[in-house]
């Protein structure tokens, strides 16, 4: 992304997530997904690659998802700060957990990636704490739809 591109991602990024709580969740499952994407770049062994590089495209693509849960939060309960709206604490919860969780998918695929020799089970680990991560993103829409009923 170039200089200009980045700048204006910023402020849409603003106009639609504001600077506060929404904007640090969207953030901190961005930076997650960069930290995943990164340890795949030093991933020698093609089979447990691809296993990753599907893991990483499954979660790549809930980003859009928490990006639209951030924007209506944000619509809903506008947030300049980091003060936790009561009636979208649940949201705010399960967006954390996810971001959190996450951090630790991107965690078990380094140590994947620092294994020596053939890892028999592949990407199991990885798997199961991804699957954690698809939980969260789908708690926090539930959330977000029952403080609208």
């Amino acid at each position: 992304m170039g200089f200009f591109s980045a700048a204006r991602q910023g402020r849409k990024d603003d106009a639609e997530l504001g600077k506060g709580l929404w904007r640090r969740a969207h953030d901190r499952f961005h930076r997650g997904l960069d930290r995943f994407h990164q340890v795949l770049e030093g991933v020698e062994d093609d089979q447990l690659y691809e296993e990753l590089v599907e893991i990483a495209n499954e979660l790549a693509a809930l980003l859009d998802r928490v990006r639209a849960i951030c924007v209506e939060a944000q619509r809903r309960s506008p947030s300049e700060g980091l003060d936790i709206p009561a009636a979208l604490s649940g949201v705010h919860r399960a967006l954390s957990k996810a971001g959190n969780s996450l951090a630790t998918t991107a965690e078990a695929a380094a140590m994947l990636r620092l294994a020596v020799g053939p890892v028999p089970v592949g990407a199991a680990s990885v798997r199961r704490r991804a699957e954690a991560v698809y939980q969260q993103v789908s708690d926090a829409e539930r959330h977000l739809h029952e403080e609208a009923s």
